[in-house]
């Protein structure tokens, strides 16, 4: 987050049965980094809420949200190559998110913190996976 967010909770011309309290605006400045060039862009992003909080208890809440975001996303997509998937037939793609996510619930339970680790010896064959599964 760039600056703090900005929560407005002055909303005369919203109807009260609709139950929005708070509408934030916040600017998220994002970098990527790409060979020896950083390309920087700024976002302006709008959130709703049904409660009134401080400013800063809406920044605690996006900041927390987005962190769990890209942290299973970047799990997901870079160790279990999820967004080069050229899967693309509805029961499929979710029968695959689903092996996807049972994969790293089973890693997790079975005390791995390094996902990509926990992939290697499990492709080592069949006997790995049965033990993960505490088939044997």
């Amino acid at each position: 987050m760039r600056n703090a967010p900005l929560a407005s909770h002055n909303l005369d011309q919203i109807p009260e049965s609709s139950g929005l309290q708070t509408l934030i605006q916040v600017q998220f400045e994002r970098q990527v980094h790409r060979a020896r060039i950083i390309e920087v862009s700024i976002e302006t992003r709008y959130y709703i809420a049904s409660f009134i909080e401080p400013a800063q208890a809406f920044a605690d809440r996006i900041r927390a949200y987005w962190g769990v975001e890209h942290k299973v996303h970047y799990v997901r997509d870079v160790t279990q190559g999820e967004d080069a998937s050229r899967i693309r037939t509805p029961p499929l793609v979710q029968n695959w998110a689903l092996a996807r996510h049972l994969a790293l619930n089973l890693f997790r339970h079975n005390g791995f913190d390094n996902m990509v680790q926990a992939q290697r010896l499990a492709a080592f064959g069949l006997s790995t996976l049965l033990t993960l599964f505490r088939m044997k």
